[in-house]
């Protein structure tokens, strides 16, 4: 068996749809460029997860963008996991920064954003985004500067 199968347990496999919040599915694999600094952009615009007091749904494209170091979240752990969110009750807010959070976990990547496009609820859309950058790095510095001109 090569390092990835061994890193990768869901490619190949029979699907297992998660019913509530996973972070155990997501898995990484070995950047095999950490060398360079280059960005990888997910868009799922297809989110789902729950209002935590109505219960009812809410629909959003999720954007995630991070500069890679030694670890790479791979694509189809990635999805079950953003699907795991379907019958979770949490915030628009709460779910961008612990989707943030459990990737930085994941990888430690040098920098991360994710971006939350929520559609219309009561006439009143909600785009939340989080993003960081590695402390005490160029990292750092450019998370301040795009979170301060971020629109």
């Amino acid at each position: 068996m090569d390092k990835l199968t061994e890193q990768l347990s869901l490619l190949g496999g029979k699907t297992e749809y998660k019913q509530d919040y996973a972070p155990e599915v997501l898995e990484a694999f070995d950047n095999k460029h950490p060398e360079n600094d280059y960005w990888v952009r997910f868009n799922c615009p297809e989110f789902t997860s729950l209002c935590p007091i109505t219960g009812q749904p809410d629909f959003a494209e999720i954007r995630i963008s991070y500069l890679p170091d030694i670890k790479m979240v791979e694509s189809k752990s990635l999805k079950l996991y953003l699907f795991s969110f379907r019958n979770h009750g949490a915030f628009h807010e709460d779910c961008v920064n612990i989707i943030m959070k459990d990737l930085i976990k994941l990888m430690n990547p040098k920098y991360i954003e994710v971006t939350g496009l929520f559609t219309p609820r009561g006439g009143i859309s909600i785009y939340p985004y989080a993003n960081y950058g590695r402390k005490e790095t160029k990292y750092e510095t450019m998370a301040e500067q795009r979170l301060l001109s971020h629109q």
